[in-house]
């Protein structure tokens, strides 16, 4: 997918086997139970995460603690604070929690709230430089947080600035398109083309929006649904059926790379959207099942995320074993200090934030703190 920071500046054009070592369980895990070992992972990363926080409250890998301007942020410091504390919630650390734990998430969230200066569309993604990438992630953030903030001034402005990012969002679906593009999102709100990267992130805050009693049309979800699956690449027959039961998502409809990520992410957004038994779902879900990722190929924590969340939506044995295949290769990659660092080219300059927090939602699959990843 090139260089992270080219395509996305951090977020711009933006998801497992070893064998076991010693001290991991080799066996699949009773399937509601967290082990040890995904226990002591999970800890170790939250206070590594914590300990990134600057004064500011902003998680990021720089050292620098310059405090921020409102509307011109440091770059993609809104986004990488926002999946940051995404994964500390997944885990059970809230905003609106007592303890120290809870009281940098409050932090973390009033940064966002209060530093982000939309625009009259209700765009997110310019006071960071993140552009659509940025304002998926901290649209969902903010539709998942809904609830929990730690005072009420952040909440009433958590609430207006997700009702215009919500409909940015909208509008930003309604570019005039090409047929192959409609219904997706690309890397501005104005853009007249669409790829599954970041057209997922904006399916999945819509849908987190919705769970949070914000108006979205259902058409704009069954646009989205319509482009996705257009991106699933398999030979049909003449009635439109899938000739084969195993298949990818790609990069973009009709073309364009088949990967680990784009399938995993492919699989994740039609489930959040109700989509739990149509061919594509279970295409890519075989097809997962039988491609199963490696830590050093490209985009593996962004890729991991949606693997691990979007195989225990589809359950049985797609979940059991990619459960198993997440949690030892995460645990044998995690660095002393609880934090992951990328390993793959694409994904290196993105830094151990970014892979800690991708890291830890696709360990909280069975938590069930966040809505969205609920069945």
């Amino acid at each position: 997918m090139g260089s992270f920071l080219t395509r996305m500046r951090i977020f711009r054009p933006l998801f497992i086997l070893l064998i076991a070592t010693s001290g991991l369980v080799a066996q699949t895990p009773k399937p509601e139970l967290i082990s040890p070992q995904v226990k002591a992972a999970v800890e170790k990363a939250v206070g590594w995460l914590i300990r990134q926080q600057k004064a500011s409250g902003h998680i990021v890998d720089e050292k620098s603690d310059s405090k921020p301007k409102r509307g011109d942020l440091p770059s993609h410091s809104a986004a990488m604070t926002s999946l940051a504390l995404m994964g500390l919630a997944s885990v059970g650390h809230m905003p609106d929690d007592p303890t120290p734990e809870g009281q940098a998430c409050g932090r973390a969230l009033r940064y966002v709230v209060e530093g982000i200066e939309p625009d009259e569309n209700g765009y997110l993604g310019r006071s960071d430089r993140s552009r659509m990438y940025g304002h998926g992630i901290i649209t969902l953030m903010l539709a998942e947080m809904i609830g929990h903030a730690p005072d009420e001034a952040t909440d009433k402005r958590m609430q207006g600035m997700l009702k215009g990012a919500v409909q940015l969002i909208l509008r930003s679906q309604q570019v005039p398109k090409s047929e192959a593009n409609r219904g997706g999102w690309r890397y501005e709100p104005s853009s007249s083309d669409s790829d599954i990267s970041v057209s997922v992130w904006q399916v999945m805050s819509l849908r987190a929006a919705k769970n949070a009693g914000f108006e979205v049309p259902k058409e704009g979800i069954d646009n989205a649904v319509a482009y996705i699956k257009r991106s699933y690449r398999v030979e049909r027959d003449s009635n439109g059926n899938p000739k084969s039961d195993a298949a990818a998502f790609s990069y973009e409809p009709y073309g364009g790379r088949q990967t680990f990520s784009t399938t995993a992410a492919g699989l994740l957004s039609l489930q959040v959207c109700g989509q739990y038994d149509t061919p594509e779902v279970l295409g890519s879900a075989n097809w997962l099942l039988k491609s199963p990722p490696e830590i050093n190929e490209p985009w593996f924590f962004y890729g991991c995320y949606y693997y691990a969340q979007g195989m225990y939506q589809r359950g049985g044995d797609h979940a059991a074993t990619a459960r198993q295949k997440t949690e030892q290769t995460l645990i044998a990659a995690q660095s002393p200090d609880g934090s992951w660092y990328p390993r793959n080219g694409n994904e290196k300059s993105a830094g151990a934030v970014y892979a800690t927090s991708l890291a830890l939602l696709s360990l909280s699959v069975h938590h069930h703190f966040l809505p969205i990843y609920q069945k």
